[in-house]
């Protein structure tokens, strides 16, 4: 997982024109006198100063590995991370306002268990079967269910239909997950989510 890291740096070009005045002014003034030289020190800062107010310092942003110390955690956090933001473009690809609901409640969920796996790492065991498993699938059956959109026939829609039906399980499961971390218990997930095993069998939609 990533996070982004902000930082403010100066331009160089302030200084390069302050720099600049010292052989400009060797030019046209008598630089080895104490006269010349302070005058030539007073010009330069004074450039300087003038192309740093015209030249602000810039915003930069970049991403940055998110570690917590512990590496089991820090590989749950990538992976978990890396399937949400599929999730959340499968959304995007997903007209369907219904289903794009339940999307939005499994990644809310999931981006919630991401936090929490940030601030508590030792909770990282009681993410494993979630990470490796019921995730992945729920990635697995809207992608498939995005392909199906350009497929016409009574069984694409039953599939279809069966995907639609099967999304606010999948989300509650989800959000079973995080509440389960929240209370510090463990939570076994096959209850909730057998319907989605059976649309895995059923439908061909696993690999």
């Amino acid at each position: 997982m990533t996070q982004w890291e902000e930082t403010r740096r100066r331009p160089v070009l302030p200084w390069y024109l302050a720099a600049l005045v010292w052989p400009v002014a060797a030019l046209a003034l008598p630089i080895y006198q104490p006269w010349a030289l302070g005058a030539t020190a007073v010009l330069s800062a004074a450039v300087g100063l003038a192309a740093a107010r015209l030249c602000p310092a810039r915003l930069v942003r970049r991403q940055v590995p998110c570690t917590t110390g512990d590496a089991e955690a820090d590989r749950l956090l990538t992976d978990i991370a890396g399937r949400l933001d599929a999730l959340g473009a499968l959304n995007g690809a997903i007209p369907d306002p219904e289903l794009s609901r339940q999307m939005d409640r499994m990644e809310a969920a999931g981006r919630a268990i991401l936090e929490e796996l940030r601030r508590a790492p030792d909770k990282a065991p009681q993410l494993d079967r979630f990470a490796r498993y019921y995730l992945p699938e729920a990635v697995k059956i809207m992608s498939a269910y995005a392909r199906l959109q350009r497929v016409q026939g009574p069984n694409a829609d039953g599939m279809r239909q069966e995907v639609l039906d099967t999304a606010g399980t999948i989300a509650q499961a989800f959000e079973n997950q995080l509440d389960a971390l929240y209370s510090a218990e463990a939570l076994d997930l096959s209850t909730d989510i057998e319907v989605l095993e059976s649309i895995l069998k059923s439908q061909n939609l696993a690999d």
